[in-house]
């Protein structure tokens, strides 16, 4: 497939961005919006896999997860993120318990990039037993995974409220207490990284979702909030960043409802360069139906 613009791809309506670099490609993972035309509701049941060497010409691989692979969950493949780590490629993913009230993190594993993916516990990593005092069924959503340059690990998520806490050395578990995170705005989406000194926390701000963002000189805070990052996504009232540089250059993945018949449960994953300013902030966004053209 070749990206002519934006939306990326217009075979199937694709969601919630999470991105990896590994062995000289990008691999974009995304969830797969299959609700019906006038269906106002999420049906999403697995997650879809594509790769490319230059961000224009791009390869679909076969479905690497579903959320019934995890087989305590009832479905529901919600915003994931994928690492690299230790040797293996860990797939943290947001599913709906089928025991547990509220939604679940799941983990799965897999020795290549592609998968298949299988489960890597038997459990939920992270369940609304987990955070008792929060009330919210869908607080355990949208994880994004760290890998400080000391090797420890982090996740960050949550809806309504951000959370993070540290993964234990075998990434199959938390390690301490889980902590809160003060944002402005803050939704849902949660998508962390680090650039030289600086570490983004970037999020779905508002209801509908723009997207905002906050900077630390350490993982563990304090957030200076910065503003926002990029308007709303077309008719969508939803959106998840991802932020990569490849060769050189700097990249904002997102999600938008621009496809034909798309919309808030019909979304379509989107590309468009980003650039920073000399202090490390983050220009604006400029969202363009070109692409990277």
């Amino acid at each position: 497939m070749i990206n002519i613009g934006n939306p990326i791809f217009s075979h199937k309506f694709t969601s919630d961005p999470t991105v990896l670099l590994y062995d000289q490609k990008v691999y974009l993972y995304t969830g797969y919006d299959e609700a019906a035309p006038g269906v106002q509701s999420y049906i999403m049941r697995n997650w879809l896999c594509f790769s490319s060497a230059d961000l224009i010409n791009w390869e679909e691989h076969p479905v690497p997860l579903q959320a019934t692979d995890f087989s305590w969950a009832s479905g529901d493949a919600f915003a994931s993120c994928v690492v690299f780590n230790k040797q293996q490629f860990y797939w943290f993913a947001a599913v709906s318990h089928r025991d547990i009230p509220g939604k679940a993190i799941a983990l799965g594993v897999s020795e290549t990039p592609t998968g298949p993916f299988r489960d890597a516990i038997g459990s939920a990593l992270i369940t609304g037993n987990d955070i008792p005092f929060d009330k919210n069924p869908m607080a355990n959503l949208d994880p994004s995974v760290i890998i400080d340059t000391d090797g420890q690990a982090y996740i960050f998520w949550g809806n309504q409220k951000c959370y993070f806490a540290k993964l234990s050395d075998d990434m199959l578990g938390l390690q301490g207490k889980i902590n809160t995170i003060e944002l402005p705005g803050f939704s849902e989406g949660a998508h962390v990284f680090k650039r030289n000194d600086w570490y983004y926390l970037t999020y779905g701000y508002g209801n509908p979702e723009k997207v905002a963002y906050a900077m630390s000189p350490s993982i563990h805070g304090p957030w200076a909030f910065k503003g926002i990052l990029n308007e709303l996504a077309g008719n969508c009232e939803t959106n998840r960043p991802a932020i990569v540089e490849f060769k050189g250059k700097n990249y904002f993945f997102y999600h938008n409802g621009a496809l034909k018949g798309g919309g808030s449960h019909r979304r379509s994953v989107c590309v468009d360069y980003l650039y920073y300013n000399p202090d490390g902030t983050i220009k604006r966004v400029l969202m363009s139906s070109e692409g990277l053209r």
